[in-house]
């Protein structure tokens, strides 16, 4: 495939050049475009839409279907185009139509009409049923499943989208986007369907032609479609009414659900009335769905109103933009691909493969597009982080924090780029060994040459190949490959992703059936340890009971307590829950090990009853572990100061991924390209032992989340956050939101300890670390040890170093003698073998030995293998094993260049072989070495080699 040579100049709006080498050309950008307050066109700056949309061209995939196909389109368009072309605005599309007003115009209609405008949650949800925000509702499902009280009766929200499990049908569709933003409006027990849908169709205020729109319904929802025809007058053949499968919502099983209506755009009205199909792409796109939340389903399958009916809508926002701008569909694939850039924006929630495979799949598609290196001259660079400053660049209006995170994002996208890119050239060594093999088995048994669905899906899934690719490069081989069970991989993998990542569930997350009229429970635990308190449910196995009794484990919620529930990185308390009659005689005790926070702000306490019988109405004194609660207060602050220390040490742009706070340890992960140097860990210990030797008071205090972050709070990024939070401040070293519990002074923390830090996954380390009573503990286990050591050395401990170090030397001239004299000893005993040389071929005599070295370590008998090919002479074939002791084989497989050339690989040779003693193996054509774990089955495998490589030589010699 080609790259474009011919360098297209672009003005990047901040005076500076932008050099592509790819046509240019007018796409539209949904979100990237500026906008001002007043989105007006005359007053607003010019915006770098153009830079974007042109890219994003080139990294979209498109329907080209071959790479000569791809090369013409391409090679034709710049031909067309002049050497520099300065960048012109797009009539068609203003500031207006633009993704910053459209979500403007959006949130200020619904706030209008006395709807909460609320934050995007964070990508990274607390809901452990699905991986990512796929929805605009996922926020909201503990109010719909009424385990917590609304906080406002309608609300409305721009929210931050990621679905993967249709990431194949972006850029082949009109539709299919991954990174998106989803536009709603809520009800929660307050509007229904008559406001709902009458709103919406207000929505007409972006312009939308009427005759454009057609309306579905649910098939039996009556009401809905007399709304939609009654009263807003909407022609009934454009009112489509569809089956449960398209039209009626639920969230599972049982549980709430509802039928739904949707608003579609239609591109050709010229086509008719009759015959229509909602589901036609190309003519029409669903932008708008409202899902009315009104029945409950029971396990009988039948329905029952809800008490609480809700409303839950979603707009797309690109949708909505593509309908505005009018942008036909290569326009469309431009903007599906927009998501490949977008995901720079959640890189800062990183979450390993999901974010990887994507980032991954806009590499190669760059590079099918002939993209080489940076895409200006730098072999060697990655094009990625350039189309990503530019989105960064634009993103203020929509995530503040990207541009705050850019430095790491861009540095981010560069490593992974460039590791992919070695990838993709094993894949490219992969795909051609396979094509050779394929071709040498047909021709060996007579048959067609053809790649496994198998190896073709291993492409793509790990080595980014998609599958047209393969198969092209494959026809131009004269192979062709299992398309039916390459489907089969694929429905595999997309069914399993679909299943894990992509339904969002209403039930309670731990299966637990809470009992009703639940309150949230009054948390104490920041001022005492110990509270009288009433309690208001017990569960056992997750159901609702009345009394538990001694030996049973059980779950119980109380009206008040001053246990931590488990949250923020900080495990729950430890402690015992006290039943007592008069006199302080316990009637019952509950050993609290465990406590859990369920949807709302219910505390679940789980123990084992010891004592007595629990019942519900009861009044209990609970009582916190005072002990256990300090160790977590310790190394939450201490976690704090670990923060600060690293900001200080290597740079202020690394910022907390993930932590825990246990009893006996505290482990903080980081946002940080490389593991830290001695120097540098030493740094921070030292800091964070200065803090806790300045012995600091700490500072507390309740305020306003914005007046928080003005002061300087950090936040950590995908927490979810109230209008009143909560602020830790160590004075002059840190600042941070944060709900767990501190020590009041730094002096408490007694000592600081780092005992690990590594990297556990692209871009994140870990550090463990102790602090407190755990910190005295590991010095005293750490100091026994070196006293032992120092006992059996028989040294100082400052002499211990240099005694082992001379120990390990002695160790290593040892093996390498007796490493020596077996391979000494395997080389006399092959030349008592040697006479056991057979010759194969009429015209080229070759010779062969096949024969067992018994006990000989690997080793030794690579050397005996290599002496007899040697001695032998070229050409020669050698293939000994051997049982080192009962547990393990040993092959080895020695071939001379005559035999190399003959087309017979030691490598490919011996793999085979080793099978049949329970391993594997492999290596370079002429040495091989492989392993097994049936020492009982060397006899046979070696007989199947000496017939092998018999039958292999006489039919390659002649």
């Amino acid at each position: 495939m080609g790259s474009f040579k011919l360098p297209v100049s672009l003005n990047s709006g901040h005076g500076g050049k932008f050099l592509l080498p790819f046509p240019t050309s007018r796409f539209f950008s949904p979100f990237t475009t500026g906008c001002d307050n007043s989105c007006d066109p005359n007053t607003s700056t010019r915006d770098h839409r153009g830079f974007i949309i042109q890219t994003l061209a080139l990294v979209g995939p498109c329907r080209l279907s071959s790479h000569a196909e791809r090369s013409q389109h391409f090679t034709a368009r710049a031909s067309a185009q002049p050497l520099t072309e300065e960048l012109v605005e797009d009539k068609r599309s203003d500031l207006s139509t633009s993704g910053d007003c459209i979500r403007r115009r959006f949130l200020e209609f619904y706030a209008a009409r006395g709807h909460k405008v609320l934050p995007s949650a964070s990508l990274v949800p607390e809901d452990p049923t699905v991986l990512l925000t796929i929805a605009g509702m996922l926020q909201f499902k503990p109010v719909f499943l009424g385990k917590v009280p609304r906080e406002v009766p309608r609300a409305a929200t721009s929210q931050r989208c990621i679905r993967t499990n249709d990431v194949e049908n972006v850029g082949r569709t009109s539709r299919h986007q991954t990174f998106f933003e989803m536009l709603g409006n809520f009800s929660f027990g307050d509007y229904f369907k008559q406001d709902a849908i009458r709103w919406a169709w207000s929505l007409q205020q972006f312009g939308l032609p009427a005759d454009r729109l057609w309306i579905s319904v649910y098939e039996d929802d009556d009401e809905t479609f007399s709304i939609w025809h009654d009263e807003l007058g909407v022609p009934a053949h454009r009112i489509k009414r569809l089956g449960e499968e398209d039209n009626f919502w639920t969230s599972g099983v049982t549980g709430p659900c509802g039928p739904c209506s949707e608003i579609y755009y239609d591109f050709h009205p010229e086509k008719g009335y009759s015959d229509v199909d909602l589901g036609d792409d190309a003519r029409f796109i669903e932008f708008y769905n409202l899902v009315f939340m009104q029945y409950n389903r029971k396990e009988d399958g039948s329905l029952e109103p809800l008490k609480q009916k809700n409303i839950d809508t979603g707009l797309g926002l690109e949708r909505m933009a593509r309908i505005l701008q009018q942008a036909n569909n290569w326009r469309s694939h431009a903007c599906n691909s927009l998501y490949y850039i977008r995901w720079s924006f959640s890189i800062k929630y990183w979450e390993g493969y999901v974010v990887r495979r994507l980032i991954r799949r806009a590499v190669r598609t760059g590079r099918l597009l002939g993209i080489k290196g940076d895409g200006l001259g730098n072999s060697e660079g990655a094009f990625l982080p350039i189309l990503a400053e530019e989105v960064i660049k634009l993103s203020t209006n929509i995530d503040p924090d990207v541009k705050t995170r850019g430095s790491r994002i861009l540095e981010e996208l560069k490593r992974e780029e460039l590791r992919f890119v070695l990838t993709l050239e094993r894949g490219e060594k992969l795909l051609e060994q396979m094509l050779i093999d394929a071709l040498s088995n047909a021709q060996e048994n007579g048959t067609v040459p053809c790649l496994s669905g198998k190896d073709a899906f291993l492409l793509y899934d790990t080595y980014g190949f998609p599958v047209e690719i393969t198969k092209e490069v494959a026809d131009e081989r004269g192979v062709g490959i299992d398309m039916d069970s390459f489907d089969i991989e694929m429905e595999n993998q997309r069914r399993q992703s679909q299943a894990a990542h992509n339904t969002v569930k209403l039930s309670v997350e731990n299966g637990a059936e809470l009992p009703e009229n639940i309150a949230d429970t009054e948390f104490l635990g920041y001022s005492t340890l110990s509270t009288k308190a009433v309690v208001e449910g017990l569960l056992v196995n997750g159901k609702p009971v009345r009394q538990v009794s001694e030996g049973n484990e059980v779950e119980v919620l109380l009206d008040r307590t001053p246990f931590y529930a488990e949250s923020g990185g900080q495990i729950g308390d430890h402690g015992f829950l006290y039943v007592t009659e008069s006199g302080n005689h316990k009637e019952a005790v509950v050993e609290v090990k465990d406590v859990q926070k369920s949807l709302g702000n219910i505390f679940v306490h789980k123990g084992t009853v010891k004592e007595g019988v629990i019942d519900v109405g009861r009044e209990v004194e609970a009582a916190v572990d005072a002990n256990l609660r300090q160790r977590a207060k310790v190394h939450h602050t201490a976690t704090h100061l670990l923060q600060a220390a690293l900001k200080k040490v290597i740079g202020q742009e690394t910022s907390q991924a993930g932590s825990l706070v246990a009893f006996d340890r505290l482990r903080f992960d980081f946002n940080f390209n490389r593991s830290l140097r001695e120097n540098e860990l030493v740094e921070i210990e030292r800091l964070i032992n200065l803090w806790i030797g300045d012995a600091t008071l700490l500072e507390t205090k309740v305020m306003p989340l914005t007046d928080a972050k003005k002061a300087g709070a950090i936040a950590m990024f995908g927490e979810k956050y109230g209008e009143q939070v909560r602020v830790v401040e160590v004075p002059g070293v840190s600042m941070e939101l944060c709900g767990g519990t501190h020590v009041s002074n730094t002096s408490e923390i007694r000592g600081f300890k780092i005992i690990s830090e590594q990297g556990i996954a692209s871009g994140i380390r870990r550090i463990e670390a102790v602090a407190g009573e755990a910190f005295i503990e590991y010095v005293i286990t750490r100091d026994n040890y070196l006293k032992q050591l120092c006992s059996t050395l028989k040294v100082n401990a400052e002499d211990v170093t240099t005694r082992v170090n001379n120990l390990l030397k002695d160790l290593r001239e040892a093996r390498s003698e007796v490493s020596a004299a077996r391979a000494k000893a395997a080389i006399y005993k092959a030349s008592t073998i040697i006479s056991k040389a057979f010759t194969v071929g009429s015209s080229s005599k070759i010779r062969v030995v096949v024969e067992s070295m018994d006990d000989v370590d690997g080793d030794a008998l690579k050397s005996a293998a290599e002496y007899l090919v040697d001695t032998l002479q070229d050409p020669a074939a050698v293939v000994l094993g051997s049982c080192p002791d009962d547990k393990r084989v040993c092959l080895i497989a020695a071939f001379s260049p005559g035999v190399v050339n003959l087309g017979i690989q030691a490598g490919k040779f011996i793999g085979p072989i080793a099978k049949l003693c329970g391993g594997k193996g492999g290596g370079r054509p002429n040495l091989a070495q492989a392993g097994g774990s049936e020492p009982e089955k060397l006899v046979v495998a070696l007989e199947k080699a000496r017939e092998e490589l018999t039958s292999l030589v006489s039919e390659k010699a002649a």
